[in-house]
């Protein structure tokens, strides 16, 4: 795979995006809309981001049909989109190139003269949503691209007239290798989506190859092995951030001024720099602060700037969202899905002052819920009480894999599972008590069990 295809969109003008209701395609699509390029999309549901579309003009179609690439020069695909669709298979006939979306997000910003890719196994949508917040709060006018909703601009993205753009950019499947940073960061790198890399070494060899990609700076999290081991071997200027170990950006005097909220200073090269006050609770939020601020700072935020920004953050849509409380219960919401992610959410929860707190969580994809089955049962034990869900395959076939919902549940005593979000709901409201927490988990649709839980 090679990065940045400078040739992808010569001579074109009209695009067509399958899939242009996801929140990944929303940015991109702002973004090539408001420079100049005639977009139009369709998508098999309906919703918030179709709604801003078509009111900045696209015509996005509901369903997808043959006709709706006619005419067009490019299309684009989400990761979602099978290969026997019917829109695919007529640009096939009709010889209309067709890329998947990483490849168009790779263009994209290497439009920028400076993009700031934001990777890691864990914690690239909140540190990619934070230091968008210090940027544009900062008045630098970059652009971003986003996993989660930024409740400052109220979307996945926008589009700037800066020379900065702040890119999340995400390991699976290698498609940030398609991406060329001017600045790079490596928040972690932990054992996940090995039913595409094999093992550990291929994992670390593709960050490696990310690192490598880096044409000015590396920002990179000193306290992890894993990390410091990928960038031996890398020749590039690495700027480093940490709790444990002196770093370029260290956080010291680390205290919770209420159960999981935590302030610290940044000492910057050796001198004090800021006082930060998160409200986001984790204290694996204070690494995503750390290198926020590094980027941000890297491109002429002040101090004060970045104090501002990321104590103004609020968290990025399902990281740790909360949406509302019914009869004193507190539902939120959370995209963690891989063991580590889960514990350090669980226990954030579990410090804060709620009576009892509920984990309904959705298993995303059988291969990772037979590899992680241990640590996943460890991790949600965490909580008082346990419900779940059926694993959500994806792309994977429940036939190819030996595992079920109830083998994960058989290692967690006292847990429940059910096949439907109405029976979680029904379970869960008949029996969490005022005062209780209940936060719905997983990458899939588990926050649509929240949503409905809001309304009982």
């Amino acid at each position: 795979m090679n990065g940045f295809n400078s040739n992808l969109l010569n001579g074109k003008t009209k695009l067509h995006f399958i899939g242009i209701g996801g929140s990944g395609m929303f940015p991109l699509v702002e973004i090539l809309h408001a420079v100049g390029y005639e977009i139009t999309g369709s998508d098999m549901g309906e919703g918030d981001i179709l709604d801003r579309e078509r009111a900045m003009g696209i015509p996005a179609s509901h369903g997808h049909r043959a006709e709706n690439v006619h005419g067009t020069e490019l299309v684009v695909y989400s990761a979602a989109i099978p290969s026997d669709n019917p829109e695919l298979a007529e640009a096939e006939r009709l010889g209309i190139p067709a890329v998947e979306r990483s490849v168009l997000l790779g263009y994209v910003a290497n439009t920028y003269p400076h993009p700031i890719c934001i990777a890691g196994t864990h914690g690239k949508t909140t540190t990619t949503a934070m230091t968008a917040q210090i940027m544009i709060s900062a008045g630098t006018d970059a652009s971003a691209i986003i996993g989660g909703k930024l409740p400052l601009i109220d979307a996945y993205g926008r589009y700037g007239a800066g020379r900065e753009i702040v890119v999340e950019a995400c390991e699976y499947h290698n498609t940030f290798l398609h991406l060329v940073p001017y600045v790079s960061v490596i928040l972690n790198v932990d054992a996940d989506h090995l039913e595409f890399f094999g093992s550990m070494d291929n994992l670390k060899q593709s960050f490696r190859r990310f690192a490598l990609l880096t044409e000015h700076a590396i920002v990179a999290n000193l306290d992890d092995a894993n990390t410091r081991e990928v960038l031996k071997s890398v020749d590039r200027n690495v700027i480093t951030f940490g709790i444990d170990t002196p770093a370029d950006y260290h956080a010291v005097h680390i205290e919770e001024y209420r159960p999981s909220f935590f302030a610290f200073d940044i000492v910057e090269k050796g001198v004090p720099a800021a006082h930060i006050r998160l409200a986001v609770p984790g204290r694996h939020n204070v690494y995503n602060a750390l290198a926020a601020y590094a980027c941000a700072a890297m491109f002429g935020c002040t101090s004060e700037q970045c104090k501002s920004g990321l104590e103004a953050f609020r968290g990025a849509g399902r990281r740790f969202e909360f949406l509302g409380e019914v009869n004193g219960v507190t539902i939120a919401d959370d995209y963690a899905h891989h063991p580590a992610e889960l514990e350090a959410t669980l226990t954030s929860a579990a410090k804060m002052d709620y009576r009892k707190v509920w984990a309904v969580f959705q298993p995303f994809t059988y291969s990772r819920t037979q590899m992680l089955l241990d640590d996943f049962a460890r991790v949600l034990s965490i909580a008082d009480h346990v419900v779940l869900t059926e694993i959500m395959g994806s792309r994977e076939k429940a036939e190819d894999y030996n595992i079920r919902t109830e083998d994960l549940a058989a290692k967690i005593p006292g847990s429940v599972c059910f096949s439907t979000f109405e029976e979680v709901t029904d379970y869960v409201m008949k029996n969490a008590q005022p005062g209780d927490l209940v936060i719905t988990l997983g990458c899939g649709d588990i926050y649509k069990a929240a949503k409905m839980m809001c309304r009982s």
